[in-house]
């Protein structure tokens, strides 16, 4: 079969392309795009040419950009390029250059999408790229989805090669007598873990046993067809053991325990929310065992464990401490209003986000911060004081609640008010009240 009629059948099987629409094919200028390039160009579709330049290989990327402006002149394809200070990039962002390389260059084949009207992106993975990806995969100790390869479609990116291993690319190309540019990176197994793989592993499997490459490819098909079916039943689990209010994930622990797989729920349920396979078996173990009161933190949310529930939200926003000088309105850092005023009347409130206060002995400089430990005041109602902490367990705060409770001291350093929940007995209305301190904490 013809290397071009193989790839139509692969793209009309996937449901990959449209006959009228616009496609952008991702250029590089090596063997995989150029050929990729040609085969949709003799099937007819209509395409334009995208080109990044990450300025990473000195004169490298001055040819590459080169070649590939000649081929779509004499091919008479569209081509858009941009040029990225990758390095800058990934320092600001703190990412890899592979991590800066990947997010530069896949937004801005976002963005050119939209702004050309084009249908999707084609990319340049062929067979072999899969079963390397696949066994990179495989060797960090990925889950079920790591072990499908890479997929036909993700979203607007697609990938009509798939079909194709790499031999097939090169004999295309040298039928075509159609040359292309070489990434020197490429030709050192020591500089990343693919080329290794690529160069070094695949070789030697294939040479122990002739074919493997075909045969991991038909293992990632069998593994893909079972993660349907562990998606499917992962979904169901997964509505009867958590609910979601706003941006709070609530997992009823015994409902878990009751799955056929608990870790597995669990890691598919925090592993959006960044949390690592690490972590999760961290928290399995934690409620194996039984012991209420830990919190785990990811790089966006935070988990704690309480009364039977795992509770997950949005990392607790750094609140920095704010001196109150005199009666006013201040604004805190977390956009909340906090209103301070004086009064002749002694009227209590009984809004829980309203204290009212006997102003007689209350010293500016007021000061507003979250609850710290070994924090202590008197409560009002009780004779003696009282950790805060052990204020907020009575109350049956989750930790997460914890970390978020502000107090408001006065100038000796006295709490005046566990904010939204209790005032201190010491400065409470009495008969003898003149004057009070009424202090407010009110939402954007």
């Amino acid at each position: 079969m013809k290397t071009e009629e193989k790839v139509r059948q692969y793209i009309a099987s996937q449901r990959l392309l449209t006959a009228s629409g616009l496609h952008i094919v991702a250029l590089s200028g090596g063997a995989d795009s150029v050929a990729l390039l040609l085969i949709m160009l003799r099937l007819g579709y209509r395409v334009a040419a995208a080109h990044c330049n990450f300025q990473l290989r000195g004169s490298e990327s001055g040819r590459d950009e080169q070649f590939v402006a000649g081929l779509c002149e004499r091919l008479n394809v569209p081509l858009h390029l941009a040029h990225f200070d990758t390095k800058t990039y990934a320092e600001l962002h703190r990412l890899s250059i592979e991590m800066a390389a990947r997010q530069l260059r896949y937004h801005y084949f976002a963005q050119l999408r939209r702004d050309i009207g084009a249908e999707a992106v084609c990319v340049a993975h062929q067979a072999d790229d899969a079963v390397e990806t696949l066994l990179m995969n495989l060797m960090n100790g990925a889950g079920i989805h790591g072990l499908t390869g890479i997929r036909p479609r993700n979203g607007h990116i697609v990938r009509p090669l798939l079909c194709l291993t790499r031999q097939e690319v090169t004999d295309f190309l040298q039928s075509a007598g159609q040359d292309y540019v070489t990434d020197s990176t490429n030709l050192s197994p020591d500089t990343t873990l693919r080329n290794q793989i690529r160069l070094r592993l695949l070789p030697l499997m294939n040479t122990v046993l002739p074919g493997t490459s075909r045969n991991i490819l038909r293992t990632a098909t069998f593994v893909a067809e079972a993660e349907r079916v562990y998606n499917a039943a992962v979904s169901t689990t997964a509505d009867k053991v958590s609910r979601r209010e706003g941006d709070i994930l609530t997992i009823d622990t015994h409902a878990l325990s009751t799955a056929p797989s608990p870790e597995s729920i669990l890691f598919e349920l925090l592993t959006p929310l960044g949390f690592n396979s690490a972590q999760v078996a961290d928290i399995c173990r934690h409620l194996a065992a039984n012991q209420p009161g830990r919190l785990f933190l990811s790089s966006t949310h935070e988990l704690a464990t309480a009364n039977g529930q795992l509770v997950v939200s949005p990392c607790t926003p750094a609140f920095s401490p704010m001196s109150l000088p005199e009666p006013g309105t201040y604004r805190l850092c977390d956009g909340r209003r906090l209103r301070i005023a004086l009064s002749a009347d002694v009227a209590i409130s009984r809004q829980p986000n309203v204290a009212t206060l006997d102003a007689a002995n209350i010293r500016f400089p007021l000061t507003i911060r979250r609850a710290a430990e070994g924090d202590r005041m008197h409560p009002y109602g009780l004779k003696g004081s009282k950790l805060v902490s052990d204020m907020m367990t009575d109350q049956r705060l989750t930790l997460l609640d914890k970390r978020r409770q502000l107090v408001v001291t006065d100038a000796s350093g006295q709490i005046l008010w566990l904010v939204s929940r209790r005032t201190s007995h010491q400065f409470r209305i009495t008969s003898k009240t003149i004057q009070t301190l009424t202090i407010s904490l009110e939402e954007e």
